[in-house]
């Protein structure tokens, strides 16, 4: 199946957060942060909403030109740790009764390699109705092809033992700790190498 990938732009942001909503409302690291079915339909979407804009601010969003799928990515340069205060200016933004909003910035931030620059995926979905065809590996495969091309590392969290298979097959591998969030999931950071 050929997958047409397009750059998106603020005029996709609508979009973008619906895929991303639809896609994450069951994943297990969206449902530690929400809790409660209220939480996660009251406030799943802007959470969803403030990491397109944080992609569209450091990095870029791919969206498949069909609608089906949308991946988010960040530029990270070496020796990034980020500001102090960015998570309480995520919780503030996304949900500012709701701590785990704060905490899993603080957790995943902890965690995110500072040594080498690279291209980050914040998150990748899928419309259902499409998974397992291909298109987010064409997603992904546009960007990791880049960073092929031009010798630079791709960083990712895998949310599910499910997600860190597909991502294997990629070329990532598991950096060998998880992320631990506190009475919930893991999470597994993988590094891609370029290839070539």
């Amino acid at each position: 199946m050929g997958v047409a990938i397009r750059r998106a732009g603020e005029e996709d942001r609508g979009a973008v957060v619906r895929i991303l909503d639809q896609g994450f409302s069951a994943d297990p690291v969206s449902n530690w942060v929400f809790p409660s079915p209220e939480q996660l339909r009251r406030s799943h979407g802007a959470l969803m909403d403030a990491f397109t804009s944080i992609a569209l601010e450091t990095g870029h969003v791919d969206v498949a030109e069909d609608g089906t799928g949308c991946a988010l990515w960040s530029s990270v340069p070496a020796g990034l740790h980020g500001d102090e205060d960015d998570p309480v200016r995520f919780r503030e933004a996304v949900d500012p009764d709701n701590e785990r909003v704060e905490q899993i910035a603080r957790i995943t931030g902890a965690a995110h390699p500072t040594e080498r620059a690279h291209a980050y995926l914040m998150m990748i979905a899928v419309s259902a109705e499409v998974r397992s065809q291909g298109v987010g590996a064409a997603l992904i495969n546009t960007v990791l092809e880049d960073c092929d091309r031009t010798g630079l590392p791709a960083y990712l969290e895998a949310s599910s033992l499910r997600s860190r298979a597909l991502y294997e097959r990629l070329g990532f591998a598991f950096m060998g700790t998880a992320i631990e969030l506190p009475g919930g999931p893991h999470m597994y950071p993988m590094w891609r190498e370029p290839r070539g």
